[in-house]
């Protein structure tokens, strides 16, 4: 593995770096509450068919922390991987690969700019339409996504750093396996999360997100979206850990519709860190799906 500061339009961003550079390209987009180094176990893998390429996320790890949650909206979080594709030293579409936050801007990849992606993989993450209408519907996971109105609370920061980051530990532990997040790898992450402006950054990708999020009981209505634009015109795979709770399978009913050709893989046994829990089975999924 090989990390670095790159330039991504003129701003610094961290990138680590698997396998040779003439491999065909597989972009790993990781999610909250964590940064590029979450893919070490899966890229290893991984890394003997593609050049895998992982960055911290603009307010994540050692890339780029702007102030104010307007940089956080998700065309900039978009754009700042259009550009790091571009500016890679090969040319063509890449391969993109998404986990929780990630995953959605794997979707924006793949919806907004097709020509720059040729294939999509998904790990416990979800496309907009199937997730805001879950969120509004008022059943099972507008309750398991209370924590997203919570999150997006002024100064919530404060109460999730303290004592060691023991709220922010606390918060997907909830019947789920948070052994592999210990030892050193704990320290690792607690030392990303403890740079400067990192954790209200983090949190701006929650408050800047247009998601609608009901209370438990009492459905809202949402307003039109743009279905139409939303298409996944590239072949798709979805990983899904089976004891995810904070994402539970209503939020992919009806992704057919956008994306015709999907093929879901279910990895029995772990959750919502599927990719940590079950690093080899995640790889071989992909291995085996990809050409």
């Amino acid at each position: 593995m090989h990390g670095a500061i790159e330039s991504v339009k003129g701003k610094p961003f961290f990138v680590r770096r698997w396998g040779d550079p003439r491999l065909p390209r597989l972009l790993l987009l990781h999610g909250f509450p964590e940064y590029g180094g979450a893919w070490q176990d899966v890229a290893t893998h991984l890394s003997k068919k593609f050049h895998c390429i992982a960055p911290d996320q603009r307010g994540f790890g050692q890339s780029w922390t702007p102030e104010g949650v307007e940089s956080y909206a998700a065309s900039h979080l978009v754009d700042d991987m259009v550009s790091l594709i571009g500016t890679d030293a090969m040319t063509g579409p890449i391969s993109v690969f998404g986990h929780d936050w990630g995953a959605a801007i794997a979707y924006g990849l793949a919806m907004f700019h097709p020509g720059l992606v040729d294939r999509l993989i998904i790990a416990n993450g979800v496309h907009p339409v199937p997730f805001q209408r879950a969120l509004a519907a008022g059943g099972a996971q507008t309750a398991a996504s209370q924590y997203i109105t919570w999150l997006r609370q002024p100064g919530i920061e404060d109460d999730l750093s303290a004592n060691g980051f023991e709220k922010l530990q606390q918060l997907f532990a909830t019947h789920m396996d948070m052994s592999w997040l210990s030892g050193t790898r704990l320290q690792d992450y607690k030392a990303e999360w403890s740079r400067p402006g990192r954790l209200r950054a983090m949190l701006n990708w929650y408050r800047a997100s247009p998601l609608e999020v009901a209370k438990p009981g009492q459905p809202i209505a949402i307003p039109p979206l743009p279905i139409a634009r939303l298409k996944v015109p590239q072949p798709h795979l979805l990983l899904w850990g089976d004891g995810d709770t904070a994402l539970l399978p209503e939020t992919t009913q009806g992704l057919e519709d956008f994306a015709p050709d999907l093929t879901r893989v279910t990895l029995a046994g772990c959750d919502h860190w599927l990719h940590h829990q079950k690093p080899y089975e995640v790889a071989q999924a992909i291995l085996d799906w990809h050409p």
